[in-house]
């Protein structure tokens, strides 16, 4: 198991990393290679697999801790990162062991391929389907979003069922399996480095063993295991994002200066109530996050309230705090030298992310009105 001191310090090393690469990333829209290649040798691709297949044995808060750490750096590479855990979270609950224990040593990059063009942001309804061919399964779709596309080793792939009920089922599919092809070069707004591109599947044979879970399982795996995964560490990437913004402008405001009144933009008392808000706004959503973690730890009754909560008010506080991190830096936000314009772009991406902010508000509404959320 990978032991919380060593944990720090690894994390450190990585956060170095990408800091290093984090404009160039940006700046050309690259895969950020190297930051990954030092998570992969810092065990920390592994760091959720059970120890049990060489994995460091490590949960849902130690991988918060790290894409928080990440996303404040490179959000590119936080966003990897994520999507890579959340592929964990379903190969440790529903792959073979040999598949596992590869992924544990940190040589498998991971990903999800959910989002489709007819379904859009409604991940949980694929339209693409999976028809058995003797001890083969044929996928079709046409996949709309799906980060690390061109560069994951494992895609968690989800279909309509072969023949059960159910809304969905879900497959492992390798990087390179016949039929499967990567669209074009992803040109963002933010995270450009995270190579979320559009993926189809035409007549794409896995074998019937590549299946996860019994066929037409996709759903409850989906909402039971993904998204607590994937909305509690969207949060903590999207905190992150916020932190680094609050830091680059609080130091910004130290250093820039009225030369004619002899006072820095910190002596005036609207950058100091921006400011504070932009800390308040942070501070709020990090323990919304805490308290998700708590809640999903110890089973409290309003786990998944909380994991519905998490991302909506991450996300919003991101937008906040980078909006006021534009505002305060003024003019010179503009600039690439301050760095907030880069946080102020990457903040945009969760709100968007399915299930969307806007999806969120509506079933935090069914949950709290005692409404069936599906």
């Amino acid at each position: 198991m990978i032991q919380l001191a060593q944990l720090e310090k690894s994390v450190e090393r990585v956060v170095r990393v990408a800091a290093e690469n984090a404009i160039e990333v940006d700046a050309a829209g690259t895969f950020p290679r190297r930051a990954m290649d030092a998570l992969a040798s810092e065990g920390l691709l592994g760091l959720t697999s059970a120890t049990e297949v060489g994995g460091g044995g490590q949960g849902l808060r130690a991988a918060a801790g790290v894409v928080e750490a990440l996303a404040g750096s490179c959000a590119s590479t936080a966003m990897v990162t994520m999507m890579h855990y959340c592929a964990v979270a379903v190969v440790e609950a529903h792959a073979p062991l040999e598949v596992r224990r590869e992924v544990a040593t940190g040589r498998k990059l991971g990903t999800l391929a959910f989002s489709e063009a007819g379904s859009r942001s409604h991940f949980w309804a694929p339209l693409s389907t999976a028809t058995a061919d003797g001890d083969r399964v044929l996928l079709e779709a046409d996949k709309s979003w799906v980060t690390s596309a061109g560069e994951a080793d494992l895609y968690i792939w989800s279909s309509r069922p072969l023949a059960a009920e159910g809304a969905s089922s879900l497959w492992l599919v390798p990087a390179g399996t016949g039929g499967v092809e990567v669209g074009g070069n992803f040109n963002g707004l933010g995270m450009r480095g995270n190579d979320s591109r559009p993926m189809t599947a035409r007549r794409a044979a896995v074998p019937a063993s590549a299946g996860l879970g019994p066929d037409g399982s996709g759903f409850d795996i989906m909402m039971g295991v993904v998204l607590p995964w994937f909305q509690v560490l969207n949060s903590a990437a999207s905190i992150g994002i916020a932190e680094a913004a609050v830091g680059k402008t609080a130091a910004h405001a130290g250093k820039a200066r009225f030369e004619h009144l002899n006072q820095t933009l910190a002596d005036q008392p609207v950058n100091r109530y921006h400011i504070a808000r932009m800390r308040i706004q942070t501070d709020q959503a990090k323990a919304l996050l805490l308290d998700t973690l708590t809640a999903i730890e110890s089973s409290r009754t309003d786990a998944m309230l909380r994991v519905l909560e998490v991302k909506a008010s991450a996300s919003e506080a991101a937008i906040a705090v980078t909006d006021l991190a534009m505002r305060a830096c003024g003019g010179a936000a503009f600039r690439k030298e301050v760095g907030v314009e880069r946080n102020f772009r990457d903040a945009r991406a969760s709100t968007v992310m399915a299930p969307t902010t806007d999806a969120l508000y509506d079933f935090i509404g069914k949950a709290v009105c005692g409404l069936p959320l599906f």
